[in-house]
């Protein structure tokens, strides 16, 4: 899986090629962030290529003329005999046998606990040392070690040794970070620092911790990592709580977007508030290596903030701040903090890394507390009243600043989010208009800002089916911002809808890494290894998103589709029938499943003719998929038709939709397809 992208086919000295299998990306993004952050040009395809002369010539072209080749090895590359990356292994392998011996070129890595003697891969690769980074986590021992080798200063010797196998039990176990107890780091190029010169971080004036303690046993977090927790409202004005909460999202925002860093999302972040947990127990559960806390205190247009930084694995404060600003500084102030929290933990900003720290777009104080308010009912949104609410702040915001892009961006979402809501087809093609010109504004006011981006791909999309047009869109937010959640989270959901389920398994995973206590985001890793027929991934996935939200309304509907697609149709009528939790439609398609497939035609009839009293045509994609497990394809292709003409949301399953497999042969279903005009 070597390459950039189809954009991207360019070739350079000193560049690195990365070649893994698909199952293996999140790995290797890890792996590719933290060389890219070092400085060194990484050739990697997120784009799955799939086959075809532009691909073979590509391949061909960089792995020819790439410095250094890094294979990712692991039992996903054990256990497929075929694939993509065992061609570029040959190549590779090729090439090796005209370099002199002296030289590095092969730079095996093994991310799990893969045996040195696996016979999977090709001998040549079993001739040099292989490198250990579990599940990808990429020391910065290792990022030195291969600018060494591509500066020619270093020899075929490895940096980070295999560790042997025990005899006893037969296996490997994984070798324990070099880097475990070190001072935190956010970067590669900050742990440079600090392992290299130690008194840099000792002479940042240190606080007594309130309770400091021993690193716990095998907590070794990313030592980029960090999490930003909701800072402490001092104004003594519950009404100023979304204040203090937008500020502390923003601030995320702001250190999300420097790329050597890993920052946990806000819906994790904010998963302990109002709770009496230790920084110990919070920098475990979310797996930081850092924490920023703080308080604000706002009296009128005055306000102080205070800041500190901690070391989750010593409990040591690296550093604090008081601020206090005028409201109409407190934009710039947020970016001063974090290109601080940066600057202290020696973190390098990539290019003009601080140009990119930007708070949110508008130089209005009233504009941006409109915007924080929307912000804070965004995440807890879940009906069509709610999301107009959102919208209705978000015009709050844009009225009073018409140059604010994350405002358009914001209110393009929730217009889609009514959209989807909503059962009115005229309403419907309102609401993607102006979610279309909202994103198209965003993107005009900040082309560099990735989540404008990603809201027009969104809108493209799921308004407008148009997914040629949503595909530059969604690529380009990735590349502007990886370590959004948001963004990584649509980015898995198009590629879902499209059907590159291992791509959007992979960005979905990645997304829950930076945001694991989302609920939202653990559902949608269940949503989307369920229709990738993943069916036990898929329960397991579920039960982690129901220990965030036990009442989630979703759960029992998906739990109710896995018994439905794995023919369980017994036990699907028994928990449809006992769920009440689960919205009463989505009860009635459950039951009317469940009943056909146990031959009780007359109750199946029933349920469907209550679903559609309830819904009408709303529901016409759903209505589909029943006749389809009823054997009735005609009337199935007549609701297809139906949800065609209604521009139906639920169309963009129609390629992952367990339910239709039966029809996909069928001429009409598949001119239908065609019509919808999906990209490769």
């Amino acid at each position: 899986m070597g390459a950039e992208s189809p954009n991207q086919l360019t070739t350079a000295a000193g560049a690195v090629f990365l070649s893994y299998a698909s199952q293996d990306a999140l790995a290797a993004q890890r792996i590719c962030a933290s060389l890219r952050s070092a400085g060194i040009e990484v050739w990697f395809d997120q784009s799955e290529l799939r086959g075809g002369d532009a691909w073979d010539q590509s391949i061909r072209k960089q792995i020819k003329s790439c410095a250094l080749f890094l294979p990712i090895i692991s039992k996903h590359t054990h256990e497929r005999a075929e694939g993509y990356f065992r061609l570029e292994w040959k190549l590779a392998v090729d090439r090796s046998h005209l370099i002199m011996t002296n030289k590095a070129f092969l730079v095996p890595v093994v991310i799990d606990e893969t045996p040195d003697d696996d016979e999977n891969v090709p001998d040549k690769f079993r001739e040099v040392q292989w490198t250990r980074l579990g599940a990808g986590e990429t020391p910065p021992e290792f990022v030195r070690r291969i600018r060494q080798l591509l500066s020619g200063e270093a020899g075929l010797a490895p940096t980070v040794a295999r560790k042997p196998p025990t005899v006893a039990s037969g296996k490997h176990s994984r070798l324990k970070p070099a880097w475990l107890g070190v001072t935190v780091v956010l970067a590669a190029v900050a742990a440079y620092f600090l392992v290299e010169k130690p008194w840099i971080a000792k002479s940042t004036p240190l606080a007594k911790p309130a309770a400091p303690a021993e690193t716990p046993v095998g907590f070794a977090p990313p030592p980029h990592s960090i999490a930003v927790l909701p800072f402490v409202n001092m104004s003594g004005d519950k009404e100023q709580e979304y204040f203090s909460d937008g500020v502390s999202e923003e601030l995320i925002n702001a250190l999300s977007h420097i790329a050597s860093l890993h920052v946990i999302a806000r819906t994790s972040s904010f998963s302990f508030k109002g709770q009496q947990v230790e920084i110990g127990t919070i920098a475990r559960k979310l797996n930081v290596a850092a924490i920023l806390e703080g308080s604000i205190r706002r009296d009128r247009d005055k306000v102080r903030i205070t800041v500190q930084l901690i070391n989750t694995l010593n409990g040591f404060h690296i550093w604090s701040e008081d601020y206090d600003r005028d409201l109409k500084h407190m934009l710039s102030l947020q970016t001063e903090i974090a290109t601080t929290v940066a600057r202290e933990l020696r973190a390098r900003l990539l290019g003009d890394e601080a140009t990119k720290i930007q708070s949110g777009g508008t130089k209005n104080p009233a504009a941006y507390d409109a915007y924080l308010r929307a912000e804070q009912l965004f995440p807890i949104a879940d009906s069509e009243t709610q999301w107009r609410s959102v919208a209705a702040t978000f015009d709050e915001a844009i009225n009073l600043d018409p140059d604010y892009a994350a405002a358009y961006a914001g209110r393009a979402v929730a217009l889609i989010d009514i959209l989807v809501a909503t059962g009115s087809a005229e309403i419907r093609q309102t609401l993607r208009d102006r979610a279309q010109m909202s994103a198209k504004q965003a993107v005009a006011l900040a082309p560099g800002y990735g989540y404008g981006h990603s809201a027009l791909g969104f809108v493209r999309a799921l308004g407008f089916f148009d997914f040629q047009g949503a595909a530059p869109e969604v690529e380009r937010a990735i590349a502007l911002d990886p370590g959004n959640a948001r963004i990584q989270q649509f980015y898995a959901t198009f590629n879902h809808w499209l059907g590159h389920a291992e791509r959007a398994i992979a960005a979905q995973q990645l997304a829950v890494r930076l945001d694991p206590r989302s609920y939202r985001i653990r559902f949608n890793l269940a949503l989307i290894l369920h229709d990738a027929r993943r069916y036990s991934e898929a329960q397991a996935a579920l039960a982690d998103a129901e220990a965030i939200k036990p009442e989630g309304k979703d759960i029992p509907v998906l739990r109710a589709e896995i018994m439905n697609a794995l023919g369980r149709s017994d036990d699907a009528r028994r928990f449809c029938g006992a769920a009440t939790a689960m919205p009463e439609g989505d009860r009635h398609e459950c039951l009317a499943l469940a009943m056909h497939a146990l031959g009780d035609l007359d109750a199946a009839e029933r349920e469907l003719a209550a679903l559609r009293h309830m819904e009408g045509d709303a529901r016409a994609f759903d209505y589909a998929g029943i006749y389809v497990q009823w054997g009735r394809t005609k009337d199935a292709l007549t609701w297809l038709a139906v949800a065609e003409r209604l521009r139906d949301p639920d169309l963009l399953d129609l390629r992952v939709s367990w339910r239709l497999d039966p029809l996909r042969n069928e001429p009409v279903f598949q001119a239908l397809e065609r019509r919808m005009n999906w990209p490769p």
